[in-house]
């Protein structure tokens, strides 16, 4: 480009940027539309990963500066730090319109600050507390030169072989809808273009939860009726808190990549949600297309990809490479580009890129706001929230202080990295991380500790289990701390048998031989099966991956300075051959109305139908009384609301928090409905003998569902109101009748 050129564009592109603040946003996409050309606007559909850009000399590292400086891409992701986005900003800022660009990371439970995976955090049902880890997480990554997470993961998944079921909330649509919301919420805060707010990424659009046989990348197949009912409304849910932009997902849904599927892409999400934002792909879901033998090669791929609706193409080159040329041969309306762009761009004034695209890379903001402390209190407070009491026998829990010695026994009693789960942003960064044993020296009280890894988390070694049972014996009490490794849930990590791995239930047992009480530390980012340990310890916490301040965290709840509250958001199985369990199973035909009555019913011969912790469980220092269920009406009409209250008292002897939860049971519908769905849940801390009268109102939506149709609506009829802490403990039941019109 001559100079001369080059001095007009540059005087033309001053006061576009200048006069932009007194413009709509959109008049100001479109001034900048105008000014591109096909090559420039297909460069902004292009996201490339940039971890060798600010790295030594490559050959890639010199395409990827040449293709920053001439306009060929519109985002980056794995580029953190300010020194880094500002670096690679300064090169996008070379090119001809001098558009910048969007940096993107997977910040999924935390930046700096970890805090427990999303499985782990939503058995919080504690949406404030989940809002405030995403805030928090959003407020480091964006001090470090970010503009984007890809999370939240809001995909419902019931097989907990699928390894991703770590990024979500669970198996149930509500619960994930609410969380969604939160998640959303807090990432971008009051608004995009404030500097402590990044945009979200709703994923993975969709069904990818419901991968065949729990294995990543696999296809997914369903009723319509069922995606919508179940899949979909966690997305839905984003929309309406205003997502900033969705991923597409790596399965076929019905025999069709996600990524290619106009029925998801523009007949839902753009058209009847009216989702304004853009669509990225997930890693090279456009080039996946060509294996899945969908697409024949990758420019049949890109054309399929966006006519489809997907608008940035992550790493596969399609875009690049193709987009172009099928502009030219008339199979993709230039009007689709044109579309994709403006999303696109549109993010980038909200952002305030274009007044300032280094206002996020700042150096001082970033050592400021990642040496902030309170964090790691409300990273300690989400983490103790997220523990989930399975097992209490004899109230061995809290701990007794006076306990002269206690024996921490496994392998993860001592671990960091583990602590931190999967999808980590600085994953070997453990200096802060307190593990279990750190956690437990941190009381500074009078009991002495004394530790026995006695075996590894896989392997078949038992050299160490000696040393083990010698700790036992010398201990007043053991805390055993064992579950999978925290690299073994996550993305690519699906695991056929969930069992705990190696010979960790054969230590357990040496240990509990010893007759000393035990308490198990059950870690993971999946539901695990654990039957042995289940039966025999004295106590069980589930305390999934809790970030960096696990150690403190699980000692606040072992010695009863934090009352566990946490709930599971999805079900434990008994064993491999029920998988998938949810709670929110179907009556049947022939219903299992006596276990020991099984004869040509839908039910197991060697097994329970039953899972062996259900969906809601979970245990506390203190007991809830249930009482005086009172419904101002009985029999309703779709435009009235009925009233539910009931009496909820703290009948134990500390204080606590209880999660009461509201399903609902339609008894007789057009489509055969689940005999629980939740509907409501509230979170309510009481002190001892302290009662609170709380409330849900019912409504027409929380009755509707999808018909075979996919009309959505409530029919006539009778429905069964239920009230507990867990789904498998109701505690009040009332029918009421929703009359016709």
């Amino acid at each position: 480009m001559n100079c001369l050129k080059f001095c007009c564009i540059a005087l033309l592109c001053t006061p576009l940027i200048s006069l932009a603040q007194k413009r709509s946003i959109d008049q100001r996409v479109d001034s900048v539309l105008k000014l591109m050309t096909l090559e420039e606007k297909i460069g902004q559909l292009n996201q490339y990963s940039g971890r060798e850009v600010t790295g030594p000399a490559s050959d890639k590292k010199t395409n990827q500066l040449n293709d920053l400086k001439t306009g060929w891409i519109g985002s980056m992701l794995n580029v953190k730090g300010v020194k880094d986005t500002r670096e690679i900003q300064a090169a996008a800022m070379q090119s001809r319109l001098k558009i910048p660009l969007l940096f993107g990371q997977d910040v999924i439970h935390g930046y700096q600050t970890v805090f427990p995976v999303p499985l782990g955090e939503s058995a919080s049902w504690d949406l404030e507390a989940i809002r405030t880890t995403a805030h928090i997480a959003a407020k480091e990554a964006a001090a470090s030169g970010l503009h984007w997470t890809f999370a939240p993961m809001v995909d419902v998944a019931r097989d907990p072989r699928w390894g991703r079921v770590m990024e979500g909330a669970g198996e149930d649509a509500y619960l994930g809808s609410q969380i969604a919301i939160a998640r959303v919420k807090g990432f971008q805060g009051e608004e995009l273009g404030k500097l402590d707010a990044i945009m979200a990424c709703a994923k993975h659009f969709a069904a990818y939860g419901a991968a065949l046989a729990g294995r990543d990348y696999n296809a997914a197949d369903m009723s319509r009726q069922q995606l919508w009912e179940t899949y979909l409304p966690p997305f839905k849910a984003a929309v309406d808190a205003g997502a900033a932009t969705f991923m597409n997902s790596f399965n076929t849904l019905n025999g069709i990549p996600a990524t290619a599927s106009t029925y998801l892409q523009r007949d839902i999400l753009k058209d009847a949600w009216k989702f304004g934002g853009f669509v990225v792909s997930d890693w090279n879901s456009i080039g996946e297309m060509v294996p899945w033998g969908y697409a024949k090669d990758a420019k049949d791929a890109a054309q399929r990809a966006m006519i489809a609706g997907s608008d940035m193409d992550m790493e596969s080159n399609a875009y690049r490479r193709n987009l172009a040329q099928l502009v030219k041969d008339g199979k993709v309306s230039e009007a689709l580009i044109d579309d994709a762009v403006k999303r696109i761009l549109r993010k980038k004034f909200e952002l305030g890129l274009f007044e300032d695209p280094y206002r996020f890379s700042d150096l001082q903001r970033e050592k400021e706001v990642l040496a902030d402390k309170k964090h790691l209190a409300i990273a300690r407070d989400a983490a103790a929230k997220s523990i989930v009491l399975l097992k209490n026998t004899k109230a061995v829990l809290p701990l007794n202080r006076n306990y002269k010695t206690i024996a921490v026994i496994g392998p993860l009693g001592k671990s960091k990295k583990d602590m931190l789960g999967n999808w980590v942003v600085f994953p070997n960064d453990t200096a802060t991380v307190v593990s279990v044993w750190d956690g437990l020296q941190n009381r500074k009280g009078q009991t002495k500790f004394i530790y026995a890894k006695g075996c590894d988390i896989t392997g078949t070694s038992t050299a160490g289990f000696a040393q083990a049972v010698a700790a036992a014996k010398q201990a007043d009490l053991v805390i055993f701390a064992t579950g999978e490794s925290g690299d073994m849930t996550g993305e690519a990590r699906s695991r056929a048998d969930i069992h705990i791995p190696g010979k960790q239930e054969e230590l357990f047992k040496a240990v509990k031989a010893t007759g000393k009480p035990v308490v198990a530390l059950v870690m993971g980012g999946r539901p695990l099966i654990f039957d042995a340990i289940a039966d025999e310890a004295d106590a069980v916490l589930f305390t999934w991956w809790l970030g960096t301040e696990a150690g403190n965290a699980i000692s606040d709840v072992l010695y009863g300075d934090h009352n566990p509250s946490g709930k599971l958001p999805i079900s434990f199985p008994r064993s491999i051959g029920q998988i998938p369990v949810s709670y929110n199973a179907y009556s049947t035909g022939r219903p299992v109305k006596d276990p020991k009555n099984i004869h040509y019913r839908s039910a197991y011969i060697d097994e329970s139908n039953l899972a062996r912790f259900a969906f809601g469980y979970g245990l506390s220092y203190t007991t809830f009384n249930y009482s005086a269920l009172e419904v101002d009406k009985t029999q309703f009409r779709k435009n009235e609301t009925v009233t539910v209250r009931f009496n909820l008292s703290n009948s134990g002897k500390s204080a606590g928090a209880e999660v009461v939860q509201l399903y609902i049971w339609d008894k007789v519908a057009s489509v055969a409905r689940p005999m629980k769905e939740l509907k409501g849940f509230q979170k309510i801390t009481l002190n001892p003998g302290e009662s609170k009268t709380v409330q849900f109102v019912i409504d027409k939506t929380l009755l509707s569902f999808y018909d075979a149709d996919l009309k959505y609506d409530a029919e006539p009829g009778e429905f069964e109101i239920m009230i507990g802490g867990s789904s498998d403990s109701i505690q009040l039941r009332q029918v009421v009748e929703l009359k016709g019109e």
